[in-house]
């Protein structure tokens, strides 16, 4: 790598001349996997815009997720950050990527393995652990991500974030991410707004959650069928509803489980069927919750008041938090078939009798 002076400015990292990226997937053969939902971005001007969407990046510390072919991981170095640590579950790109980390010497960290596993507590230097209550950490997460590992992935950062760990260990940890651009809709959704969902709330009531611009699906390769949009998070020093992820997940997933459906249907899968009913208005009453709203009409704050109502019953009750719906369904079938059964099993022998 060279540094080049510029007249009255400190030296700016330049990576050396190097293949392109069109011709890195030609040289090592890169085909993107439609089975693993990859799409390759080539041009160099949108990945430096989807990279200056994470601020001032000299001496970071950034993680990039699913690097791919390395456009994205060009724009970063060329940011000039302290240290690149790279994450990359399909082996094919290694090669590549190897090439990019000769180029930036002592910059860039190759990880050969899956996010969704990998263990990000120790990722990073300790002197860059910031208070909650701080600035964000020069610590940041970028990543074009695959559609396929998208919403379990953000789902699994979210709680993170929730417990501080994971990543958000050196504090207030910012990402810019690639999602479908409907699903970036969900996530951005205001009350009322049709893309209002489980994903707007677990978001919303955590982080921040801006969506920076879309990128039309031509700019990639192979062209997907829908457009991308680039999001950024920053979390919330304080969480809109004060309650362990769990249970907070729990009570919005029940409610969008209906959701054309007036929220109180949602509610009532919280309960056992013994005393379902008396519980769930129970419930909508002291949480001062209309019972015909639909889903996507709840404002934060009504999903904070049932939150906390239902904590206060699961204090009271406390076999309540792990009652299962679905279990119960399959518990109801199974006992209905055995006494099918052996209903059509004595069958028979009163015949018999007869």
């Amino acid at each position: 790598f060279c540094l080049m002076a510029v007249p009255g400015k400190a030296a700016a990292f330049r990576l050396p001349p190097l293949p392109t990226v069109g011709e890195i997937i030609k040289l090592f053969r890169l085909k993107a996997q439609k089975q693993l939902s990859q799409n390759f971005l080539l041009d160099l001007r949108l990945t430096d815009k989807i990279v200056r969407q994470a601020g001032e990046l000299k001496n970071a510390h950034v993680c990039e997720v699913g690097p791919g072919p390395g456009g994205i991981t060009r724009s970063i170095l060329s940011a000039g950050v302290e240290q690149l640590l790279l994450i990359e579950k399909d082996a094919r790109f290694i090669p590549g990527l190897q090439m990019l980390s000769e180029a930036a010497p002592g910059k860039v960290r190759i990880v050969h393995g899956d996010i969704l596993t990998y263990k990000m507590e120790k990722a990073f230097p300790k002197h860059l652990k910031k208070n909650w209550e701080d600035e964000p950490p020069d610590v940041h997460i970028i990543g074009n991500l695959p559609f396929s590992v998208s919403t379990p992935l953000i789902i699994k950062w979210l709680e993170n974030v929730s417990k501080k760990d994971g990543p958000f260990i050196y504090g207030r940890t910012q990402m810019i991410l690639t999602f479908q651009k409907e699903v970036a809709e969900r996530l951005t959704a205001n009350p009322g707004g049709k893309q209002r969902s489980r994903l707007s709330i677990m978001s919303q009531h955590l982080c921040t959650v801006e969506n920076c611009f879309v990128i039309p699906g031509q700019a990639f390769v192979p062209k997907p069928e829908v457009d991308v949009a680039v999001v950024r998070f920053t979390p919330l020093v304080q969480p809109k509803i004060q309650q362990p992820f769990e249970l907070v997940e729990k009570v919005v997933r029940s409610v969008f489980q209906f959701r054309r459906k007036y929220c109180f249907r949602g509610i009532e899968i919280l309960f056992p069927e013994s005393g379902r009913l008396k519980r769930t208005e129970q419930l909508m009453m002291t949480a001062n919750v209309d019972p015909t709203l639909h889903p996507f009409q709840l404002s934060m704050s009504q999903f904070r008041n049932l939150c906390n109502t239902y904590r206060k019953m699961c204090d009271e009750d406390p076999g309540l938090f792990v009652y299962n719906y679905r279990e119960e369904l399959r518990q109801k079938k199974m006992m209905k078939n055995l006494q099918k059964s052996t209903s059509q099993r004595n069958q028979p022998e009163e015949e018999d009798q007869l």
